[in-house]
C-alpha cells in the first residue's frame, strides 16, 4: 500500500512539473498575444467582436485524411533536406531515412535476442535509429551557431565598405573574400548567383533560407529596403551588429552564471545510469531481477520513463531564450 502511495505522489508529482514546464509557458504566450489582438483592435476602432481564439480554424480529417498524411511526411523529408543543407552536409534525406530505418530494424532484432522487456527494445532501437538524424541536427546547430559568431564582424565590414563608397554587390563581394568560414560560404554563393544573373533581392532570401537566423533575416531585409528606397542603412546594421554582440555576450555571461547548476543537473541526470552500472559490476542479481521479473520489468519501465521526462523539463529549465 506504502509503494502505491509513494508511486502516485511520484507520479503526480512528475505530470505537475511537465505541466509547468511546457503548457504554462505556451499558455501565457497565448495570453500576452491575445492582449495584444485586443489592444490593437482598440487602438483601431474595429468593431469585430469575434474573440481571437475565433481566428483560428481546425481541418476537418476526410475519407483521405491517410493521403494527407503522407504528404505531410514527405514534407518532412523536403524539411530534413534542408537540414542537410543548413548543416554543410552532402548527404540525402532518402538516404538517411533509409539509414535510419535499417538501423531501427536490426537493432531492435539484435536487442530481441538480448533483453525480454518489449518497451526496452522499442526504446533503444528508436535512439539507435535516430541516430543519424541526431548527428545532422548536432552539425547544423554547431554551424549556425558559429555563424551568428561571425555575423556582427561581417556586418561591420560590410558598413566599412558602404562608408567607403562601395556598392551593395561590392560590399557583399568583400564579405565574401576577408570573412572566415562559414559566412564566407554562404556569402560566396550569394556572389555566385548574382554572377549567374539572379536579382539581389532573390540571392539575398536564398542567403536567409540557407541561414535560418533571426539576425540574418534583418540584415538581408536591411539590405533590400536600402536597395528599394535609397534609405541610409548603415546606422541600422551598427546597431545590428551591436544587438548580436550584446545577445552573445548576455548567452555568455548567463552561461556562466549558471555552471554550478547546469553541472548539479547533469550530475542528476546522470547519476541513475552510473548508479546501474556499478550495481551492474558490484551486485549483478540486483539489475537483473528488474528485467527478468515480471515487477521489476514494470519498475525499469516506469523509471526510463520517468529519467528520460525528468531529463526533458531539466533541459527546458536550464536552456532559456533570450
Amino acid at each position: 500500500m506504502f509503494v502505491f502511495i509513494a508511486f502516485l505522489i511520484f507520479s503526480g508529482a512528475l505530470l505537475a512539473a511537465g505541466y509547468m514546464v511546457f503548457h504554462v509557458p505556451q499558455q501565457q504566450a497565448q495570453q500576452v498575444l491575445t492582449a495584444r489582438l485586443r489592444e490593437l483592435r482598440m487602438r483601431s476602432g474595429s468593431r469585430l467582436r469575434a474573440a481571437p481564439d475565433l481566428i483560428k480554424r481546425d481541418e476537418h480529417r476526410g475519407s483521405l485524411a491517410v493521403l494527407g498524411d503522407f504528404v505531410s511526411w514527405i514534407g518532412l523529408l523536403r524539411r530534413l533536406q534542408e537540414y542537410i543543407e543548413q548543416a554543410n552536409l552532402r548527404y540525402r534525406a532518402a538516404e538517411v531515412c533509409s539509414l535510419s530505418l535499417l538501423l531501427l530494424l536490426v537493432s531492435y532484432f539484435l536487442f530481441r535476442l538480448l533483453l525480454p522487456m518489449f518497451f526496452l527494445r522499442i526504446l533503444l532501437a528508436l535512439a539507435i535509429g535516430a541516430a543519424p538524424v541526431l548527428y545532422i541536427v548536432y552539425k547544423r546547430n554547431r554551424r549556425l551557431k558559429k555563424f551568428e559568431e561571425q555575423l556582427p564582424d561581417a556586418i561591420d565590414l560590410f558598413n566599412r565598405a558602404m562608408k567607403a563608397g562601395h556598392n551593395i554587390h561590392a560590399g557583399l563581394e568583400t564579405i565574401s573574400q576577408e570573412t572566415p568560414e562559414p559566412v564566407r560560404m554562404e556569402f560566396r554563393k550569394v556572389m555566385e548567383e548574382l554572377a549567374l544573373g539572379s536579382p539581389v533581392e532573390s540571392a539575398l532570401h536564398n542567403l536567409g533560407r540557407r541561414v535560418p537566423l533571426v539576425d540574418v533575416k534583418f540584415f538581408v531585409i536591411g539590405l533590400i529596403l536600402q536597395r528599394q528606397t535609397g534609405a541610409n542603412m548603415v546606422a541600422v546594421l551598427e546597431n545590428l551588429a551591436l544587438l548580436v554582440r550584446e545577445r552573445l555576450n548576455l548567452g555568455a555571461r548567463l552561461k556562466a552564471a549558471t555552471a554550478q547548476q547546469r553541472f548539479s543537473a547533469g550530475l542528476l541526470c546522470g547519476m541513475p545510469i552510473v548508479v546501474a552500472i556499478g550495481f551492474w559490476f558490484v551486485k549483478p542479481e540486483y539489475i537483473t531481477l528488474l528485467y527478468t521479473d515480471e515487477t521489476g520489468s514494470k519498475f525499469l519501465t516506469y523509471a526510463i520513463i520517468s529519467e528520460i521526462v525528468g531529463i526533458l523539463v531539466i533541459r527546458r529549465i536550464a536552456s532559456p531564450r533570450f
